[in-house]
């Protein structure tokens, strides 16, 4: 089984949107910001599509797992 990512999804208008996916899929959606758009992603829960111009940032978990003040 691959190990899923933890990305957050900001969009302008403040909406975040929390996906999980593969390394595979989050290095292709860093490859396609700054274009417009609709992509689709196949997340943990299914299928997300959205407009990739509307995108204002992409928050990726590093998946270490932290403890108490860092």
């Amino acid at each position: 089984m691959a190990q899923l990512r933890h990305l957050s999804i900001g969009f302008i208008g403040g909406q975040v949107v929390a996906v999980r996916v593969t390394d595979e899929q989050a290095e292709a959606l860093f490859g396609v910001l700054g274009s417009t758009g609709w992509r689709a992603l196949n997340c943990e829960d299914g299928a997300f599509r959205f407009d990739v111009g509307q995108v204002c940032f992409v928050r990726s978990d590093d998946g270490q797992q932290r403890v108490g003040f860092g």
